[in-house]
């Protein structure tokens, strides 16, 4: 009678070394699948805002929501459509941004990143605390007078939804705060400024914060591998590369060719370092 056989101590560790290294093999790939059907998931929330928005601008005439006296000017967008969103609060948050930074770091601070959430923040006609990874394009509201906003000129406004070449204008996206969007401008009254680069820099580093002022880096955030996620006021949804923010007709004035673009004359080096690698636009 045979006495069965077991496993000799080398052949176990010849096994534990190949699952470990298909283990390594497979992570990796496992992640890229993982951070994918994220995007893909904030991708059908941002569509679930396209029919909000879409609903909105229907019931008023086709136009944006008001600026200026729901109390935060240029974030109306949380007040005008906050009965909207407010039964099902999860449709503010990004799956790849869905928490708070780790308290005793800089958690306590309102502004998020590519990977965590923002705080709204209190004013207007009530106060709102609601925690949120998305955010509008400040050139939407609809204004009167020709005047300025925060020093952004009235008149660049969009206003309506009824504009020409509505899939490459800006509406909501993944973001680091409520709202964003460039404004190349001299004073309150505004005309082009000539050092566009200083006005609307690239983040030295992913999910930098200057201030409240450096619109375009609050959309400017690598949450989902290579880019974000945006919602155009045709209420098509696609990804966006970073460096492809600046080519999009943010406002009526926006030159799309500007100075961070090919067509403008940018050069790779000119792009921060952690930004190099993404597709030139």
């Amino acid at each position: 009678m045979h006495k069965r056989r077991g496993f000799t101590l080398i052949e176990l560790l010849v096994v534990i070394a190949i699952i470990a290294l298909l283990m390594g093999i497979l992570m990796p790939a496992l992640s890229r699948v993982k951070k994918q059907a994220r995007s893909v998931a904030c991708q059908a929330t941002l569509k679930q805002w396209g029919t909000i928005w879409s609903m909105y601008c229907d019931d008023n005439d086709g136009r944006f929501c008001k600026a200026g006296n729901l109390g935060w000017l240029r974030g109306t967008w949380v007040i005008s459509l906050r009965t909207q969103y407010r039964t099902k609060s999860k449709i503010l948050l990004c799956p790849s941004a869905a928490k708070r930074r780790p308290s005793g770091t800089s958690g306590d601070l309102a502004w998020g990143d590519s990977t965590h959430t923002y705080i709204m923040g209190s004013g207007g006609v009530f106060n709102s605390q609601e925690e949120a990874s998305y955010g509008g394009s400040n050139w939407i509201y609809d204004a009167e007078g020709t005047g300025a906003i925060q020093g952004r000129p009235i008149p660049w406004n969009w206003k309506t939804k009824d504009v020409s070449n509505a899939t490459n204008v800006p509406v909501f996206a993944d973001t680091m705060w409520r709202g964003g969007g460039p404004c190349y401008r001299t004073s309150e009254g505004g005309g082009l400024n000539a050092n566009f680069s200083r006005i609307t820099p690239a983040p030295l580093e992913d999910g930098q914060w200057l201030g409240y002022g450096y619109e375009m880096m609050h959309f400017a955030i690598n949450r989902h591998q290579t880019g974000t996620n945006m919602l155009f006021m045709d209420w098509s949804v696609r990804p966006v590369g970073l460096k492809e923010l600046w080519t999009l007709k943010w406002h009526r004035k926006y030159p799309i060719n500007g100075p961070w673009t090919r067509a403008g004359g940018v050069q790779p080096s000119t792009w921060p370092e952690w930004m190099r690698n993404f597709k030139d636009y």
